[in-house]
């Protein structure tokens, strides 16, 4: 039998320019599965990404091997450096494959649906940003999460290009007053000592399925004198009763796998994974 890949649509151009193309896996011409290839810019480089793959049909006939190598190919020839893969926690099948094929997991996906309002510990009270504060506390997150995208396995130049190089777009255009915006810092009770840590919320990323909105944790800091005193976990329960308190009720983050001890946090807060994110160099 011969399996090939063959285009199911012409190339199309992504919102962050660069193109995206769905492609047949064939066995004797014979659809089998499908995958997409999409290429995005970072920098000065192109990263690829795998998407959508599935065997529809002879599972455990090296398909799926077949696919990846092949998508792997294309992106190669449309000069990415790296690809990456995110592989739904439920699909043990496509995470064993991606390390077969030598993919490293960087990072996960978790989620958790929010019900009540968890209250917070005794000898803490919330408070927004103070704006003069914003500009300094962006840069540190941004040079934090430089620093463990390397961590994680990119390249000095691939965590520059992903943080947004020397002039990285404003994250939030309005400050503190931004819509869709929770910014908020934790302190004592009295407010006098602190801040103990930082919190950002997008109240909205995405949409899921049913419509719904799913909220997502996009920093979350212990400040370095007060680590180690169960703060960060306070934070979360905060960032979740500001999620219900704006009638959202999932809320979603990203961690990377090497920090072994935020991922046993969100675990022990219910938190599940969704999806795993491997990666490797072309």
């Amino acid at each position: 039998m011969t399996t090939t890949l063959r285009p199911e649509g012409p190339k199309t151009p992504t919102a962050a320019g660069g193109r995206t193309r769905r492609w047949l896996i064939l066995s004797n011409g014979h659809p089998v599965g499908a995958l997409r290839t999409t290429a995005d810019p970072q920098g000065s480089q192109l990263w690829g990404r795998i998407s959508e793959l599935e065997i529809t049909e002879g599972r455990g006939r090296g398909r799926g091997t077949f696919g990846a190598l092949a998508a792997e190919e294309v992106l190669r020839n449309w000069g990415c450096t790296r690809v990456d893969v995110g592989v739904p926690e439920a699909a043990t099948t496509a995470r064993g494959l991606a390390v077969a094929l030598g993919y490293t997991e960087r990072a996960l996906s978790m989620s958790k649906r929010l019900v009540a309002a968890p209250a917070l510990p005794a000898g803490v009270s919330a408070r927004p940003f103070d704006p003069a504060d914003l500009d300094d506390w962006l840069a540190r997150s941004a040079e934090g999460y430089r620093r463990s995208l390397v961590g994680s396995g990119l390249t000095e130049e691939q965590a520059r290009a992903r943080t947004g190089g020397d002039d990285p777009p404003n994250p939030v255009p309005q400050g503190v007053d931004t819509p869709g915006v929770v910014l908020r810092r934790l302190y004592g009770a009295d407010g006098g000592e602190g801040p103990y840590g930082s919190i950002w919320v997008q109240l909205r990323l995405r949409d899921l399925p049913d419509g719904e909105p799913l909220a997502w944790v996009m920093g979350v800091e212990v400040s370095p004198d007060h680590r180690g005193r169960g703060h960060g976990r306070t934070l979360m329960l905060l960032a979740e009763r500001e999620c219900l308190a704006a009638g959202v009720h999932d809320l979603g983050l990203n961690v990377f796998t090497r920090n072994e001890v935020a991922v046993r946090l969100y675990d022990s807060l219910g938190y599940e994974v969704t999806e795993r994110l491997y990666g490797k160099p072309l």
